[in-house]
Formats: structure tokens, C-alpha cells, sequence
């Protein structure tokens, strides 16, 4: 038996071990209870926003009513007849209206094949409930100028019509100007527009491209100083609109714009730290067209595949490389022998890739013609992704799959999938076409409802009292 002392000395410094390991591990504790919080909150943020349009259970067809006449008293009336799935609709007071059938669809019914991958729509019903909301509501002010403004031919209004590449933005700006959601009165706004242009400050010799982030800097400071609105939101409830590539970085001498402000633009990659997820919104780059192509549906696709355009990203290379001898792959740099339009017409899949920026506008033309598009873009934040299941419409494979893009696209063709990628294609173009004026649901309308839903998480800093 050990002696007293003996049996102190050991209990002492047993007691004193514990201590030790018990304080050791409160900090560990917390520093683990701390990083799952915070994988939990990364989590629920990332869901929060799209979990109201990710409901499955949907009914095969819907009626959709026609609001009263003085549901749009800003608005002038117009009556547009066009055909969608052999039912006539109608659309007036800027709402579509149910024409000749019971279970006609003004905005496409899904295709009932057993299986919600090829639903058009997350939730139809929520969407074109939420749209109908926005259409009564929803308020837009513009921040105004004064015409002898030095900088004016860099703010609205547009004076030339909108052409090529980024056409986008300046269509947007037009149709936003003429529209019902603009108001006068600020304090019933739901958001304010900043109505500056990337691509016509790129091109004042004032300014240029190396004076973009000095303009914007400056621009924010003046609203600022003479607007009382900015500062009830860190600037969360402003937007601007750009499609050129150079307002990637025009933000970063005005941190409050890149991180609070909601960007509507062409990059709409999420891994470009300048663009955040579900509080900016992706600006489709869609070329303006008047007519819809004669044989759209007559077109008979005897191609796979199809690519043409600068070999100027690492991932077009890879994509030429490995299909440019195909007999079914039909991949071209340079200049082509026969008309673009030809060759989407002619076929099944046209495939997206990503070049100096991850936008093109190969989607939307893909879709104008009637092919399926196949996006190889990785981190590609997509338009509409909100509303629009691309699954149902589109291909969408990553960097890795290039190799086996053919056995992909040869599988879907032969189990039939290819068939229903096609007909839902044509349900969304009308998604992916500017109109002047708008008509519902169009590119203008669908961008505007990406907007009125941002608006509805956006925080009120209260002031100190």
C-alpha cells in the first residue's frame, strides 16, 4: 500500500492533467462548433433564395385569367396573337390570356413523360402567380441627369439603336424606360437603377477603359451626397446593367457596388469574385431578331453537332483538338464556308463553350434556331435559372466530359431524350427574344422578374437613433 504522501502526489497531479486537457478542449469544442455553424449558414443562404421555386409537385396544365384592364393603367394596351403548342394565345395589358383551349399554357406546358427532369418550369403555378404580382407592383426609379450633364452620352437615354454582341444592355435600358414598372415618385420605388453604360464609357475619350472604375467611384458618391437612398441599404436595393466584358472589374474602386448593389450582367460567372450568386442576376447576350426562322421546324438535323468560333480559351482548344477529324462532331475556328444559320438549323446540339468569358451568344442563338444547346462552361451561372429548368432544354456537361461528348449526345438521341431536349427548346425561345415593345414572358419580362425577386431580400439598415 502506498504511503498518504505518495497517494497525494499521484492524485494532485491527476487532477492537475485533467484541468489541462479540459481547458485544452473548450477552445477546440468551439472552434468546432463554430465552423459547423458556419457550414450550416453557408448552407441555408445558398437555399433560401430558390427553395420557393424548387417545388416538384406540379399539375400537368394550368389556367392562367386575365387581370381587369386597370390592373396596368400606365401601360398602353396592345393585343399580341402568336401560337404555342397549337393553342392561339393572346396577350393584352401586357398579360397573356387563355385564347382557344381549356388547357392552354401562355407560357408552355411541361411534357408529361412520367418524369419532372423535362418540367420547363421549377413551378409553373408559383411563377406565373409571382409574375402577375410583379406586373401590378412592382416600381423602378432613375436616378436622373441633367441634359448639359458633361457625361449624358454615357447615361440614358439611348440614342442609337442596339446592335450586335451587346445589344442586351441597351435593349433593356429601352424597354425599362418605356415601361409601366418606371416611377417618378423615389419613395415608392422598390429599386433604383443606376443608368450608366460600360460600353459607352469604353468608348468616350474621357473616360476610356482605364477610367471606368474612377467614373463609377465618383458616380456612387454623387448619388450619395445628393440622394438619401443609398444609405438605407448599403446600396442593396440599386442595380445597373452591363453586358460588355470590361464591367467585370469596373467595380472595384466601388466595393458597395460589387457587394451590395445587384449586377445584372452578361459574366455571370460565380467564379469570378466580382459576381455573388442570387444576389446578381445573369443578362442573357441575345442578338436582336425580327423573324423567326421559315424552317424552324422543317429543318431537317443531320448533324450531331456543331461549333464555330475563336480558338481564344483553353477549353475551346480542347473541345477543336479532340473533334476537329469527327464525322458527326462538326467543330470550326475561323471563318466559315456556309451560312451560320445553315449549320444550326442542320444541327441537333449546338455546343456552348466558354472563350474570354464564359458568356456568348451562342445560347441564345442555339435556341433562336432550334438546336439544343450544349454548354461546356464551367462556374456558368445561368440565365433564368431561377425560373427555368435547363435540364429540360438543355445539355450540361463540365470540362471533363469533352472526351466523351459524342457517346453523351449519341445516347440521348438513340433513347429519345434528344426529342424531348427539341421541344421544349421551342417552348423557351420566346424566354430568349427581345420585342419592342415587350411582350410577356420575353427576355425583358424574364429579366425583370429576376430583378422583383431580388427585391424582396434585400435588408433596411436602421439608422441609429
Amino acid at each position: 500500500m502506498l504511503p498518504p504522501s505518495t497517494l497525494y502526489h499521484y492524485s494532485h497531479s491527476y487532477a492537475a492533467s485533467s484541468l489541462k486537457s479540459f481547458w485544452f478542449f473548450i477552445p477546440t469544442t468551439l472552434a468546432l462548433l463554430t465552423s459547423l455553424f458556419i457550414l450550416f449558414y453557408i448552407y441555408y443562404t445558398s437555399i433560401i433564395f430558390t427553395i420557393h421555386h424548387q417545388h416538384y409537385n406540379l399539375q400537368p396544365t394550368f389556367q392562367f385569367k386575365s387581370p381587369s384592364p386597370t390592373l396596368h393603367p400606365n401601360r398602353s394596351e396592345f393585343i399580341n396573337t402568336f401560337k404555342l403548342d397549337g393553342y392561339e394565345l393572346q396577350s393584352q395589358h401586357g398579360l397573356a390570356s387563355q385564347a382557344s383551349s381549356k388547357e392552354s399554357n401562355p407560357v408552355g406546358n411541361a411534357i408529361t413523360y412520367g418524369s419532372q427532369k423535362f418540367d420547363v418550369f421549377h413551378d409553373k403555378d408559383i411563377f406565373v402567380e409571382d409574375y402577375k404580382e410583379m406586373n401590378r407592383s412592382f416600381k423602378i426609379y432613375v436616378y436622373p441627369h441633367k441634359k448639359d450633364d458633361p457625361f449624358a452620352n454615357v447615361l440614358l437615354p439611348m440614342k442609337s439603336e442596339p446592335s450586335g454582341n451587346y445589344a442586351s444592355e441597351s435593349y433593356f435600358k429601352k424597354a425599362l424606360m418605356k415601361s409601366h414598372f418606371i416611377t417618378k415618385d423615389p419613395t415608392e420605388a422598390d429599386l433604383f437603377f443606376m443608368p450608366f453604360s460600360i460600353a459607352s464609357l469604353r468608348h468616350d475619350r474621357r473616360i476610356g477603359v482605364g477610367g471606368i472604375k474612377d467614373f463609377i467611384r465618383d458616380y456612387v458618391e454623387n448619388i450619395n451626397r445628393n440622394y438619401p437612398y443609398w444609405n438605407r441599404t448599403g446600396g442593396a436595393d440599386h442595380f445597373y446593367v452591363a453586358c460588355h466584358s470590361v464591367g467585370r472589374s469596373a467595380m472595384d474602386k466601388a466595393a458597395d457596388v460589387k457587394f451590395n448593389a445587384i449586377q445584372v450582367v452578361c459574366s455571370s460567372s460565380y467564379f469570378l469574385s466580382g459576381y455573388i450568386t442570387h444576389k446578381d442576376a445573369c443578362l442573357p447576350q441575345i442578338w436582336p431578331r425580327n423573324d423567326n426562322p421559315s424552317n424552324l421546324v422543317s429543318s431537317i438535323r443531320k448533324k450531331l453537332a456543331f461549333f464555330a468560333g475563336a480558338v481564344n480559351s483553353p477549353l475551346r482548344k480542347n473541345v477543336v483538338e479532340t473533334w476537329k477529324n469527327d464525322s458527326d462532331i462538326f467543330v470550326h475556328h475561323g471563318r466559315l464556308k456556309t451560312p451560320y444559320a445553315d449549320e444550326l438549323l442542320g444541327s441537333k446540339f449546338c455546343l456552348h463553350v466558354k472563350g474570354y468569358e464564359v458568356n456568348t451568344a451562342r445560347i441564345g442563338d442555339s435556341l433562336y434556331y432550334g438546336c439544343v444547346p450544349v454548354i461546356i462552361a464551367d462556374y456558368y451561372d445561368l440565365p433564368f435559372v431561377d425560373v427555368l429548368n435547363w435540364k429540360s432544354f438543355s445539355v450540361v456537361v463540365t470540362a471533363l466530359d469533352i472526351p466523351f461528348l459524342k457517346k453523351i449526345l449519341i445516347g440521348m438521341v438513340s433513347s429519345g431524350e434528344y426529342l424531348k431536349l427539341k421541344k421544349n427548346v421551342l417552348k423557351v425561345r420566346e424566354h430568349f427574344q427581345w420585342h419592342s415593345p415587350p411582350i410577356d414572358f420575353d427576355v425583358f419580362c424574364m429579366v425583370m422578374y429576376e430583378l422583383w425577386l431580388r427585391r424582396s431580400s434585400i435588408p433596411i439598415l436602421l439608422e441609429a437613433s
